[in-house]
């Protein structure tokens, strides 16, 4: 602490030459406990010429700030009624010191007259733990850029200061100003409460103005922090210029204010948020007024929410929506605002510096009435600032009915106490959060104009603590027929459009109609639109999706019935052969077929055709399990039967004579059962493997045809499955087609190339005809056309293998003897021969 305390020493110097006593008692007040007051009463803004001289400005050249000296007023009132209460403070005088600090051009010598002696001097100490200030608190001053300048000097010293009206956040760091509390909540709780005011009424495209100072900068920069996580943009942000002290706008301050309107009209963005104290608004509303914007919301920073001179300046500009702290009646304020001083002359040898306001409580009786209907807002907090240091010195003192114990106050023992605080005022609860700030309420103020009622309307209130805004009254827009202002840079998108982005800003979007199986909802994600599920669809701009009508093979169509009277039929004939066959068991027509194989072949046959039914109704896993399964082993084993057949007859005829040996060992291990066996095994392998890699479960799919239809069918890889099953099928019917070809010169009796060549032609032209109809379709007609090729199929062996011979047991059984048999064979041997 002793470098900081020797460079605020050497600055002392400037105190001792800038001296000069002051007349005025408003701002002084002698007691056993003084308190330090920093407030602006006079309108100065930062400029080149105060950056280049090394003297106070002369406050009283500039226009007087009635806000400013309302504050003060509200100071000198509550110490004054703090002395006249005899439960706070008994026995104890507060006494205060208020300087003008004409906005932020005179705040270091106030902060080092604080800091001094009576003497005027600041000792050089090592440790300043037990020195004593002249005040023991500062309250004040008003604006953020102000408020860390004096915190910066004031934190060294552990100094309790309480602004009443400053809401940076740089302020909430307790690091850097371990002595600065403040009875406002932060601009983080501000510009939340103005966030929430712009997603109640809808408004995502805004424009930003700020001045060209810390405050500005600060404040803009939070706004945008927060609306990183809204869906709230910035259209355009400008800083205003600053104007020079009682000047009229030169030409270059005019030119950009209208660079800025320009921008403003050519904007979609109809609502305004202004961070600038109101000494930069003046010029500007001048030049809004001449452009005439009436149809702008323009929200205001506390700093001017409620300022009376902007207020009396503008009318019809548009709507004017502040946010400030909330209204507390201060009783006999009002009348205490506009009473003159009594008090006596402070001493000749008192110093301070710009003092000097004649004319103030002549302005302020002027806004009187306009601050008395207005609710006394920020000068509540003042208010308040001043009751915390009187607590907190009544827990210090240890005061009780009977009296206070006048110690000496040292300033980090203060602001112990000060930290601890918790009192009840005017019906609020006082108390400092961990970061030094009192979560007050804050209001949102609509500006109205023409009524001798409040010219600041509360509308809507925000509080703190559930960092929540509450709507309690609607607002008179300037708009026909009162409708509130649309502010978007896009309108928004109807039920079932997405957005697509368009420019840097997500505010700003195209509405393209979600594409059906999709839809989009208030939910959703706003530039998506959300595919439907696999049951379900959904037109073009639907919100949701309707359940597919699902489609399946019913007994009621014509296909399906036609199928199962084919499936009858089939069914029906196929057992008539049997009972034929199983009467003429030992004729040798029945032997030539092939005997007892011929029974397999039919038995299987007859099960083909009664689970036809399986193909019809929805499908289920036993089922699709029997399509897969079932049919194609029956008609494989058939197939191979037949191919046996053909082969053994043409080896019986052919091969028999020129390999002996082979035919024997044919013969003796039942070389057709064999041959049989093995395509089976092979297809039930095949089958098995199918149904592991492609599940038995019945799946769905959409219809290419209409996407409002769900097809079921059994597996989806349905094409490739078939593939594989009627592969071997394929090749069982190509060899016995060429078995059959090669016995066409065989007896009558035994050439049955004819029959095997029509019954295994036609089952390989519809198996390839299916492959290709399910390649270029995928409809419900691929269940149909599959269910038609098997009862096709098997008709095809049924009728075109069997039933020739049936004609022939039935019709001419002179041909069904042995005697015949044998001579057609002599006749086939003499023939060769």
């Amino acid at each position: 602490m002793g470098l900081h305390a020797r460079r605020a020493c050497s600055l002392l110097l400037l105190l001792q030459v800038l001296a000069k006593p002051a007349q005025n008692s408003d701002f002084y007040l002698s007691g056993d406990y003084l308190l330090g007051g920093l407030f602006t009463l006079h309108a100065n803004v930062k400029s080149t010429t105060h950056i280049s001289s090394l003297h106070v400005p002369k406050c009283e050249e500039y226009e007087m700030k009635v806000l400013g000296y309302n504050l003060m007023q509200a100071m000198r009132f509550a110490v004054e009624e703090i002395n006249n209460q005899s439960d706070l403070l008994p026995g104890v005088q507060l006494g205060y010191e208020m300087v003008d600090v004409c906005y932020i051009s005179n705040n270091i010598q106030p902060v080092l007259y604080f800091l001094a002696r009576n003497d005027y001097f600041l000792p050089i100490q090592d440790d300043y733990s037990h020195y004593v200030p002249r005040v023991v608190a500062v309250i004040g001053p008003d604006n953020s850029e102000s408020t860390i300048t004096v915190a910066n000097f004031l934190s060294l010293f552990l100094l309790p200061q309480i602004t009443y009206s400053a809401i940076s956040d740089q302020l909430r760091d307790k690091v850097r100003f371990p002595a600065m509390l403040r009875t406002v909540p932060s601009a983080n709780h501000h510009v939340e409460a103005m966030v929430q005011l712009m997603i109640y009424f809808r408004w995502n495209w805004i424009a930003v103005l700020i001045s060209a100072d810390d405050y500005g900068r600060d404040n803009s920069q939070v706004l945008s922090n927060r609306l990183a996580r809204s869906e709230i943009c910035i259209a355009f942000q400008e800083v205003l210029p600053t104007p020079e002290p009682n000047q009229p706008p030169t030409p270059e301050e005019r030119e950009r204010l209208g660079i800025i309107l320009q921008k403003l009209r050519q904007s979609s963005a109809r609502v305004v948020v202004i961070f600038s104290p109101e000494l930069s608004l003046h010029n500007f509303f001048r030049e809004v007024r001449i452009w005439n914007f009436s149809d702008i919301v323009w929200i205001a920073s506390e700093s001017w929410a409620i300022d009376p001179n902007l207020h009396k300046e503008m009318n019809s500009s548009g709507t004017f929506l502040g946010l400030t702290i909330q209204s507390v009646s201060i009783p006999g304020f009002s009348s205490f605002r506009v009473r003159r001083s009594q008090n006596q002359p402070p001493p000749l040898n008192r110093t301070t510096c710009n003092q000097d306001c004649d004319n103030c409580l002549n302005t302020t009786v002027a806004y009187n009435t306009v601050l008395t209907q207005s609710g006394e807002r920020v000068v509540f907090s003042v208010y308040a600032a001043v009751y915390a240091v009187a607590h907190a010195l009544h827990s210090f003192l240890r005061c009780n009915q009977n009296g206070c114990k006048k110690d000496v106050v040292y300033p980090w023992q203060l602001l112990k106490k000060l930290w601890n605080v918790n009192f009840t005022l005017q019906g609020q609860q006082i108390f400092f959060d961990p970061q030094g700030d009192v979560p007050m309420r804050l209001d949102i103020v609509h500006w109205q104009w023409g009524t001798s009622q409040n010219p600041f309307l509360t509308v809507a209130s925000y509080y703190p603590m559930q960092r929540q805004l509450r709507v309690i009254r609607n607002v008179s827009w300037n708009t026909p027929g009162n409708m509130i202002p649309l502010s978007m840079c896009s309108k928004s998108c109807r039920p079932g459009q997405k957005k697509k982005a368009v420019g840097m800003h997500p505010c700003c979007f195209e509405c393209i109609d979600c594409l059906p199986g999709t839809f989009h909802n208030q939910t959703a994600e706003e530039f998506d639109c959300q595919p439907c599920p696999v049951h379900t669809w959904s037109h073009q701009n639907d919100t949701s999706c309707f359940l597919r009508r699902l489609i399946f093979l019913e007994w009621h169509e014509a296909p399906t019935i036609c199928v199962v009277l084919l499936a009858a039929l089939g069914f029906l004939s196929t057992l008539a052969i049997l009972v034929v066959f199983w009467r003429h068991f030992q004729t040798p027509m029945v032997r030539s077929a092939g005997g007892p194989m011929c029974f397999l072949m039919l038995a299987l046959l007859l099960l083909a055709f009664a689970m036809v039914p399986v193909y019809v109704g929805p499908p289920t896993g036993f089922t699709c399990l029997c399509r897969q399964a079932l049919f194609t082993l029956c008609f494989t084993v058939c197939t191979a039967c037949i191919t046996v057949r053909s082969f053994q007859i043409v080896c019986i005829f052919k091969v028999a004579r020129h390999l002996p040996r082979a035919y024997r060992y044919w013969v003796r291990y039942h070389g057709p059962y064999v041959f049989v066996v093995l395509p089976t095994v092979l297809k039930l392998i095949i089958v098995l493997a199918n149904a592991v890699a492609t599940t038995t479960n019945p799946t769905y799919r959409s219809d290419p045809e209409d996407p409002t239809v769900l097809i079921l069918s059994c597996h989806p890889n349905y094409r490739m499955a078939l593939l594989c099953n009627a592969s071997l099928d394929l090749l069982l019917s190509l060899a016995g087609f060429t078995f059959a070809f090669m016995g066409k010169e065989l007896p009558t009796n035994y050439n049955e190339a004819k029959f095997i060549t029509l019954s295994m032609t036609f089952s390989f032209t519809s198996t390839v005809s299916l492959c290709t109809f399910m390649s270029v379709y995928e409809g419900v007609l691929v269940t149909i056309m599959d269910v038609l090729v098997t009862v096709l199929n098997l008709l095809a062996i049924s009728l075109g293998y069997f039933g020739p011979k049936c004609y022939l047991i039935l019709f001419f059984p002179e041909r069904n003897t042995p005697s015949y048999f044998n001579s057609v064979i002599q006749g086939y041997t003499m023939r060769k021969d």
